[in-house]
């Protein structure tokens, strides 16, 4: 059994651009046909489920908690890179990319890596966009601080607490398009299972934790956002939610599963185990 990446062939520089030139598109009449369910609500599938109904197509999107502002990425604090060189410092979309390598122990994909450094731009721009208070400069731009052992300054924050920011921009965008009708907003609802059709997602099964029944909804397409998964670890700052079940789910209908060691934790997880450890932990 192989793993095909779908990564488009090319120079890494080159290769999404020319794959973006070639993809089928779908006429913007023919988007109202089409199904898509989203699973998750955090910054991915929020940001994902509105941008999907903004473009026409018909949403469902679900998640377990009371609301989508209670999704788990409300804890990502300290801030997003993007390479657009505000600070005039140098920054490039290799530099963006060359440090994210780095920075992932070089065990990332390299061309989805260099994708994320040629979108970044684009991504402040939305987030922007949807009203997510980003910290400004005296002179009224987006302010950038140094975070992460980058090259450069690139790192836009919205005081200490970016994630929560980011996450009720995304809300708001979400909850236009579920007030126009393009998006069904189903609260309080766990996917159990995913539904397969000639080798293809077509729909999920979910319990209304409410009621307790079982649901079906069919798609045309599924898309998972369902979070980390911290808490398959013994030690874990992360939310109970964070429990790797709807991804274990699809895992044992085929989906494969990668690169499990990218998992956030706190130090404060860590037990003290002697006198070696770090002062930093040991505080924490």
């Amino acid at each position: 059994m192989k793993l095909d990446s779908k990564i488009p062939e090319g120079h890494i520089s080159s290769k999404w651009t020319d794959y973006k030139d070639h993809l089928r598109l779908v006429a913007p009449n023919n988007r109202p046909k089409i199904d898509i369910i989203v699973v998750g609500t955090g910054l991915a599938g929020a940001a994902a489920a509105a941008s999907l109904g903004e473009m026409g197509y018909n949403v469902k999107a679900f998640c377990f908690q009371d609301s989508p502002r209670r999704a788990h990425s409300i804890a990502a604090q300290g801030g997003i890179n993007a390479a657009k060189n505000y600070q005039n410092d140098g920054d490039s979309t290799y530099r963006l990319f060359y440090d994210t390598i780095k920075g992932g122990d070089y065990r990332a994909r390299e061309a989805n890596v260099h994708r994320l450094a040629e979108v970044s731009g684009n991504i402040i721009d939305q987030c922007v966009a949807q009203g997510v208070p980003f910290a400004r400069d005296y002179g009224g731009m987006l302010d950038n601080r140094s975070f992460g052992g980058t090259q450069v300054q690139r790192t836009f924050y919205a005081a200490g607490q970016t994630g929560q920011q980011l996450l009720l921009g995304a809300y708001s965008s979400l909850s236009r398009q579920i007030g126009l009708g393009r998006v069904q907003m189903y609260n309080r609802h766990e996917m159990l299972d995913i539904v397969k059709v000639d080798g293809k997602a077509r729909g999920i099964i979910a319990r209304n934790l409410i009621t307790g029944e079982l649901e079906r909804h069919s798609a045309h397409a599924v898309i998972i956002a369902s979070g980390g998964y911290g808490n398959v670890y013994f030690l874990s700052t992360n939310a109970m939610g964070s429990n790797v079940t709807a991804a274990w789910k699809i895992h044992k209908k085929g989906a494969y599963f990668a690169n499990p060691c990218f998992v956030q934790i706190h130090p404060t997880c860590i037990p003290v185990h002697g006198s070696n450890q770090s002062k930093l932990t040991l505080m924490s």
